[in-house]
């Protein structure tokens, strides 16, 4: 038999919760966001929970690791070419884009980067960091470009995060690289 909360049905959960998780933690972050709130979210009891993980420290690094899977698998499966060409750089980004247009994958990747003073956090987002370069130094292969491409994927979040695309202000268009109409 199996231990306790090592049963098939406990990794469905576990999957589950994480998968929540991102949408739940991205409204109210870390330090928001209650055991008891992410419980209801997934309709599991708060002593469940606490079955699947030790502690709202753990189920939120779990969380972060979940979403940079989802993040390389997105930009592999959407980046066409490697060798740190422009054309590459732009595959890339895309597919970053397009991972970001959920606001809630973004959201959460910004709340994060905010609980970094938890240390399975710290190490979580670290190892989030890491695998990202490493798939995109693969992608792009010279290290200045990768530079550019985590550079720029920071522009996007914030044309992101606060809607740019849709705000028609001159300010706007030069953070969104949009012309001004004279």
């Amino acid at each position: 038999m199996p231990a306790a909360g090592t049963s098939t049905k406990s990794d469905e959960r576990r999957r589950a919760l994480v998968a929540a998780a991102v949408d739940c933690f991205a409204q109210k972050g870390f330090y928001g966001t209650t055991t008891h709130e992410m419980a209801q979210w997934v309709g599991i009891s708060q002593p469940y929970l606490y079955r699947l993980y030790p502690n709202k420290e753990a189920l939120f690094a779990a969380t972060v690791d979940h979403v940079s899977v989802v993040m390389t698998e997105t930009l592999l499966a959407h980046a066409p070419t490697a060798g740190g060409t422009d054309p590459a750089l732009d595959a890339a980004r895309d597919a970053y884009a397009a991972l970001v247009e959920d606001r809630n994958i973004l959201r959460f990747l910004m709340h994060a980067n905010c609980a970094t003073g938890e240390p399975l956090v710290a190490e979580a987002v670290r190892r989030c960091y890491a695998k990202q370069v490493d798939t995109v130094r693969r992608l792009l292969v010279d290290d200045e470009a990768v530079r550019r491409w985590f550079g720029a994927g920071m522009l996007d979040n914030v044309v992101a995060v606060l809607g740019l695309a849709d705000v028609d202000e001159p300010w706007a268009h030069v953070l969104t690289a949009r012309r001004t109409t004279p």
